[in-house]
C-alpha cells in the first residue's frame, strides 16, 4: 500500500499546535491528564497489510473508549510535543528515520525520554536497518524500547516471515502487562531473531510473549518485551500485526492495548484492556483481507 498522508497533522483528537500549550512532565500526573501520542509514518505494503493510517486511528478509538486522551499524527509537530505520556510508532520502519527533519524529530524524542516519556513501536515500526544502526548495532531505539527489529543490518539478522500458525504465549513471569489475555494461535508475520544488544536482553528488559518459531526448527523467541528504563520512563515493542485482519483477535488487540498503557503509566485492570464489538471496516482500512501485489 502507497500510504498517503492528509496535510493535516492531526487525525483525531486534539491538533498538533495545541499539543505545544500542554505542561510537560505531566505523565507522572494523574490519570485522567495523561495523553497518548500515536505517529503514523509511511507505508509501502499492499492493502490488507500494515494498514498503518487504519491501524491508528483503531488504536486512537480503542485507547479513547479505555478513557486515555490520544491524538493521531501523520506529521511531527512543529513544536517539541508537551503532556505526553507515551509515544506509539507504528509504520515501515522506526518512523523517525524516515519521516521528513529525522535530526529535529531524533532531537525532540532524547528530550522527551530523558524526561520519562514512554513509547512502544509496533510490527516494523520496531524495524532499524544498517544506515540507521552502524555496524556495532547501537541506536537510541535499543535503550528506548529495550530491542529491536534488525533488518539489513551486518550485526545482526532478524528474520521476517508469515507463518501460517503462530502460537502467541505469555511469558513465563508476572507482569502487569499480561493481565487478561491469553495463549493465542494467529497467521501473521511476528518477527524472530530480534535484537536486543550484544549480550542478550538488559536486567531491565522484561519478556512479555514468545512463540516457538520456525516450525520447522523450533525455539523460544521474544515476539513481545518491555523496559523499564533508569530515565523513569518505560519502552516496550510488539512484532505484530502484519495482517490489519488481526487487529480483530482479542488477545493480541489487549496485548497490545495493556503494553501502551503500562508505557504511560497508567492502570491496567486484571482483566486486562478489553474492548469489545470492533469493526475493523469503521477505521477505513484500503482492505481487510491482503489484496497480493501485481506482478
Amino acid at each position: 500500500m502507497n500510504t498517503k498522508h492528509p496535510s493535516r497533522r492531526t487525525i483525531l483528537g486534539t491538533s498538533a499546535a495545541a499539543l505545544g500549550t500542554l505542561a510537560l512532565g505531566a505523565h507522572a500526573t494523574a490519570p485522567e491528564s495523561r495523553r497518548i501520542l500515536v505517529v503514523v509514518g509511511p507505508s509501502q505494503h499492499p492493502p490488507g497489510t500494515h494498514e498503518v493510517m487504519a491501524g491508528g486511528r483503531l488504536l486512537a478509538h480503542c485507547l479513547t473508549s479505555a478513557g486515555h486522551k490520544t491524538d493521531v499524527l501523520t506529521e511531527w509537530p512543529d513544536k517539541t510535543p508537551e503532556a505526553v505520556s507515551t509515544i506509539v510508532f507504528i509504520g515501515d520502519l522506526f518512523p523517525p528515520e524516515v519521516m521528513p527533519k529525522r535530526d529535529r524529530i531524533m532531537s525532540d524524542l532524547t528530550q522527551l525520554m530523558k524526561a520519562g516519556c514512554g513509547m512502544v513501536c509496533l510490527h516494523y515500526a520496531t524495524g532499524l536497518e544498517a544506515k540507521h544502526a552502524g555496524a556495532d548495532g547501537n541506536h537510541p531505539l535499543l535503550h528506548w524500547i529495550g530491542g529491536y527489529f534488525a533488518t539489513r543490518c551486518t550485526h545482526h539478522k532478524s528474520i521476517a516471515k508469515v507463518f501460517r500458525e503462530a502460537t502467541i504465549e505469555p511469558a513465563a513471569t508476572k507482569h502487569v502487562i499480561l493481565n487478561g489475555w491469553k495463549a493465542h494461535t494467529i497467521h501473521d508475520e511476528p518477527y524472530i531473531n530480534n535484537y536486543f544488544g550484544p549480550g542478550g536482553p538488559a536486567k531491565n528488559v522484561a519478556v512479555l510473549a514468545t512463540s516457538q518459531l520456525p516450525p520447522e526448527k523450533p525455539k523460544r523467541e521474544t515476539v513481545a518485551w518491555a523496559i523499564e528504563r533508569p530515565d523513569g520512563g518505560r519502552g516496550a515493542g510488539i512484532v505484530m500485526p502484519h495482517f490489519y485482519r488481526n487487529w480483530k483477535q482479542d488477545d493480541l488487540r489487549t496485548l497490545i492495548l495493556n503494553t501502551i498503557v503500562w508505557s504511560a503509566k497508567g492502570t491496567i485492570p486484571e482483566s486486562g484492556i478489553s474492548i469489545k464489538d470492533l469493526e475493523l471496516v469503521q477505521f477505513k482500512p484500503a482492505a481487510i483481507e491482503p489484496i497480493p501485489r501485481k506482478k
